[in-house]
């Protein structure tokens, strides 16, 4: 056994960091039942860092929108491929969908929370929106 090398690795539901050094975490997310298009109840933005993610297995949609006086609006949807790195930037207001075999690995300053973090709740309407993106990328 190398006493040199940390391995971890995530298999249950959710978000779980892994590692943390310093400044920074990386972090997996797995498929969980809170982020099918029709339960997510929010979009959260992170104010002070970029936000980085790498699509492991499966499949995951990353969905931005503008918030702007309590409004949404410009809903996006971006369909991740295999081993390409996505950077969400500072401010910028996401969530994202995985399918049931999604493993994604995310990587984001070690103090990110919700206290840097807000969230922008959203609507049935706005459910079916993101629904709508999911049905048409995932054909």
């Amino acid at each position: 056994m190398n006493t040199k090398i940390e391995i971890k690795e995530y298999k249950d539901f959710g978000y779980k960091s892994v590692f943390s050094y310093d400044a920074w975490r990386v972090a997996i997310l797995n498929y969980i039942d809170e982020l099918l298009p029709i339960n997510i109840d929010n979009f959260q933005a992170h104010l002070n860092t970029d936000e980085v993610f790498v699509l492991l297995e499966g499949k995951c949609i990353l969905y931005t929108a503008d918030i702007t006086n309590n409004h949404i609006s410009n809903i996006e949807g971006l369909d991740m491929e295999r081993g390409k790195i996505y950077n969400v930037k500072k401010g910028v207001y996401h969530t994202h969908t995985l399918s049931k075999d999604a493993k994604v690995l995310i990587v984001e300053n070690d103090d990110t929370s919700d206290d840097n973090s807000p969230k922008f709740m959203i609507d049935k309407d706005t459910n079916n929106i993101l629904l709508k993106i999911k049905n048409e990328l995932w054909k």
